[in-house]
Formats: structure tokens, C-alpha cells, sequence
């Protein structure tokens, strides 16, 4: 699950190259299946979104909240993955960019009829 934080007034387009650029990234390094996509973006305006000066307007927060179980260079890739896909497109500077992982046991996922994650044959590997 991706959850992105940005400052408001950037355009439908903006907003989908995100969405599309954190999810290749994704299904590129964590081999998530294409389409095993939950992704919300969140505008804040500008009064409620704080941050450092040497920022620009286009600083990007990206947090996923991911099964446990993703080595750390799989997280290194993912990292440089999102940078260079949003550097690409919308054109975020690396360092507007900020990413955090969560990781909650599998346990404490329910996705299917209320069965908890640890139970369910997610159909991918999550151990890259």
C-alpha cells in the first residue's frame, strides 16, 4: 500500500506519473504483480505541509507499508528506482523526494475474508 503526501495544485497528469512511477518501481525491484496496485495520494496545502527551505514546491513524501521479508538491497533498489522514474517523469529532483518503508508483521494484515496475510498464497515471492 503506497501512500503519497504533495503539496496541492499540480495537475491530473502530475499526480498519475507519481502514482505510475513509485508503481513500476515496485513491480521492478520487489517483483510485485502489475496489477497489485493500492495507491493514494494526499494535497495538502501549502500551510500544512512544512518543510526544510532548501526544498523545492514539488517535495514528495512516499510511504509503503509492505510485507516484511524485502532484503536491503532490494529496499536500495526500490529507493533508486522511485527517484530516477519520478526524475524522469513528472521531473522530481532527487532530493524533494523523501521514502519510508513500514513493515508490520503479516499478522497483522488481513486481505482476503478476514483471514490474516500469514495464511493466504499471496502468488509472488516476498523474500527478494
Amino acid at each position: 500500500m503506497v501512500k503519497i503526501e504533495i503539496r496541492k495544485g499540480f495537475s491530473a497528469e502530475y499526480k498519475k506519473a507519481i502514482l505510475d512511477g513509485v508503481h513500476q518501481a515496485l513491480v521492478d525491484t520487489l517483483g510485485i504483480p502489475d496489477h497489485d496496485r493500492i495507491q493514494r495520494i494526499y494535497e495538502l496545502d501549502r500551510e500544512d505541509f512544512e518543510c526544510s527551505l532548501d526544498r523545492s514546491d514539488a517535495v514528495t513524501i512516499i510511504q509503503i507499508t509492505m510485507f516484511p521479508g524485502r532484503s536491503f538491497d532490494a529496499k536500495k533498489k526500490l529507493y533508486q528506482a522511485i527517484v530516477e522514474n519520478l526524475g524522469e517523469n513528472p521531473g522530481i529532483d532527487g532530493d524533494d523526494i523523501f521514502i519510508v518503508l513500514l513493515e508490520p508483521p503479516m499478522i497483522n494484515w488481513s486481505l482476503r475474508g478476514g483471514k490474516p496475510a500469514s495464511e493466504i498464497n499471496l502468488g509472488f515471492k516476498i523474500d527478494v
